[in-house]
């Protein structure tokens, strides 16, 4: 992953000094528990951690010569801690130290996402209980449809957050198993209570049947959750987006002092903190058809897999962390205009409150039919000429005969739009 677009605290995770150091801890872990068995000399954990040292250059010069990753791995190992070394790896195969290791990593990355969203939450309630009652307008395919307020769009967010939330703690659950289990994963060569004490060992979950790999639809689920965390990040990015155009203008993003929004023209400020989140929830995303794909390999394992997870393990991980970490940003400095808000509510000169002046209509006999063309017509004169709903409704004797002036005003006010308000709060923010 690119730096730009990228975390110390994930980048770590995925370092290949951490990836060999998570494979040494998961090899000494066996080791450990093969001498408790009575399987190999007493010692050899210690000695090895003792004297075992990470060093990824040498474990690349001897992999380009054996052209296979844990073998060059233990042999640098053993070339630092001894003889004692070669009772490493007993019984066990090349998955059992990858996969176990690659888990880690997915689990350890997680936790950190996790914490991400627990930001994105803390600033979404903060800024929903400042705009509880902001008046706003609620679009539907984009068009004006009834008022809102800009809290409920916040609550809105915040809510599909906790979910996401909810789902990522599964996925590490469900992504949080050992295997080692050997060759074709029958144990014929590994006690299976090594497997037992390495996943105790390493805060993991014994896998309750391995191939010679895990299984992958544990790893599909958790990109798959990723991918749904990105589609939420962009929901929330291009609500921004759309909210900051100039016909709009009722949010805009921080924009500092120095900073500038053109090369060419001096008056822009661009939303493009959302824009380039709207692009990383892409390549976010571009990682669950393939993590779907990995699932099918052909019989008890092949590697197709691997050159995949290569790429969408730290990729995936490294970008969600990042966009999430900018999306709070984005969330906690963002410039409101309620003014703004008010003047758009008011735009189309009543007409938002169409569908109120239909059902009281419908109330005192009119069909719904004959109530829905009668206001329609009106409306559509009303957009067509730039006219006042309420002006023309007032002018028709018909309607008038109905409707009470005094009950044609409460129609044509917000309250009732709002009155639910904080039943909407009370069920989000428990």
């Amino acid at each position: 992953m690119i730096k730009r677009y990228s975390r110390k605290e994930l980048t770590e995770i995925w370092s290949e000094e951490n990836k060999y150091k998570i494979w040494l801890d998961v090899e000494i872990a066996a080791a450990q528990a093969m001498e408790k068995l009575g399987q190999i000399p007493k010692g050899v954990a210690s000695i090895v951690r003792k004297r075992a040292r990470i060093n990824v250059k040498r474990i690349h010069q001897i992999e380009s010569k054996v052209k296979h990753d844990v073998i060059a791995f233990l042999t640098s190992i053993t070339e630092k801690a001894g003889i004692k070394a070669r009772y490493l790896h007993l019984g066990m195969t090349s998955s059992d130290v990858v996969d176990t290791s690659y888990n880690i990593q997915l689990v350890q990355s997680g936790k950190i996402i996790l914490k991400d969203i627990d930001q994105i939450l803390r600033v979404l309630k903060k800024q929903a209980r400042k705009y509880k009652f902001t008046p706003c307008i609620g679009r539907s395919h984009g068009i004006h449809a009834e008022p809102i307020t800009f809290g409920l769009k916040l609550a809105s967010f915040y809510e599909e957050f906790k979910r996401n939330r909810e789902r990522l703690v599964y996925a590490i659950d469900q992504i949080s198993t050992c295997a080692i289990s050997g060759a074709v994963g029958t144990f014929a060569n590994v006690n299976p209570n090594v497997e037992k004490y390495v996943a105790k060992r390493l805060g993991l979950k014994v896998e309750p049947i391995s191939t010679q790999i895990i299984p992958r639809d544990r790893h599909a689920f958790y990109f798959s959750v990723l991918g749904i965390i990105a589609g939420s990040i962009e929901r929330v990015a291009i609500e921004i987006r759309h909210l900051q155009r100039s016909e709009v203008y009722e949010l805009q993003e921080y924009f500092s002092k120095s900073q500038k929004g053109s090369s060419a023209m001096p008056h822009k400020k661009n939303p493009i903190l959302s824009e380039n989140l709207t692009g990383l929830a892409r390549m976010v995303r571009s990682s669950v058809v393939p993590a779907l794909e990995n699932i099918a390999l052909w019989h008890e394992r092949d590697i197709s897999h691997s050159s995949v997870e290569r790429n969408i393990g730290p990729d995936a991980n490294i970008t969600l962390d990042f966009a999430l970490v900018r999306l709070a940003s984005v969330l906690d400095n963002m410039i409101v205009y309620p003014k703004k808000m008010l003047e758009n509510l008011n735009l189309t000169k009543g007409l938002i409150f169409s569908q109120e002046v239909m059902l009281e209509l419908t109330k005192t006999g009119i069909t719904r039919e004959k109530s829905y063309k009668l206001v329609q017509g009106y409306a559509k004169k009303c957009f067509a000429e730039n006219l006042d709903l309420f002006k023309i409704i007032q002018s028709d004797k018909l309607i008038m005969s109905k409707i009470s002036i005094k009950k044609l005003k409460s129609i044509f006010s917000y309250s009732k739009h709002f009155k639910n308000v904080n039943l909407i709060f009370r069920r989000v923010f428990k």
